[in-house]
């Protein structure tokens, strides 16, 4: 995640998603920002969806006065109004600027696990998803990367994960199957939920304790959302 990025429709996306799947507060969450600086490219861009509110505000009223809040803010987007705004009720955030250094990579997880100890339910929101063979870490930047031992010590600590994931060059039915059968593997989790919008998708491995609060509220974020968000459910092999 990069300040830049805060408010555009993938973040009305991602917050409407995190709240109602915690059910408005009924679950902890802790948010992992894995922040990383800012830099020049033009991402972050999708605001527009804030200047039509009789289109978008009615799907998540409170995310969305939130966030067009936050963009208008003159000093600049900054995850540090998300965290003030009262968006993500009963929520955790882990907002240290996350580094390319392997060393400082290790420990900067394993401070989050600490603070995150009593959530039940642990977002990771790197810029662009899960590890690429390309970038190992400790390579330049690899600090845009979630790591499958991060995600599994995660997972295996009691919390379910939840994961942000921009597409790749890759057909995204076959992508988002390929990864779902590749998280349940990792994790051992018995279903895996798929949160896909035009330009994102969101993994989701639950822990069994919470399975049956998960399917709840994913049948009401495909009643509201409708064609915006689609999911998908993914279940290991009997």
């Amino acid at each position: 995640m990069k300040n830049q990025y805060v408010g555009d429709i993938s973040d009305f996306h991602k917050y409407s998603l995190l709240r109602a799947l915690s059910g408005d507060g009924k679950i902890r969450t802790g948010v992992c920002w894995m922040l990383t600086p800012n830099d020049t490219r033009n991402d972050g861009q999708f605001i527009d969806y804030l200047d039509a509110p009789q289109t978008w505000r009615a799907y998540a009223p409170e995310i969305f006065d939130g966030l067009a809040a936050c963009v208008r803010e003159p000093s600049g987007r900054n995850v540090e109004r998300i965290e003030a705004a009262g968006i993500l009720p009963n929520t955790l955030f882990y907002s240290a600027v996350l580094s390319d250094a392997a060393t400082e990579r290790r420990l900067y997880f394993e401070e989050m696990q600490s603070q995150f100890r009593n959530t039940d339910l642990v977002f990771f929101d790197p810029d662009n998803g899960l590890e690429i063979k390309s970038r190992p870490i400790g390579r330049t930047n690899s600090n845009k990367f979630l790591y499958w031992p991060e995600l599994v010590n995660t997972y295996v600590a009691g919390h379910s994960v939840l994961v942000y994931q921009h597409f790749i060059r890759e057909q995204r039915d076959q992508f988002i199957g390929r990864i779902a059968a590749e998280v349940l593997k990792r994790t051992g989790a018995s279903e895996v939920l798929t949160f896909r919008t035009s330009k994102v998708s969101f993994f989701l491995a639950s822990q069994p304790k919470h399975m049956e609060h998960f399917e709840r509220q994913a049948a009401q974020i495909a009643q509201i959302w409708e064609k915006h968000i689609q999911i998908g459910r993914h279940q290991a092999a009997a």
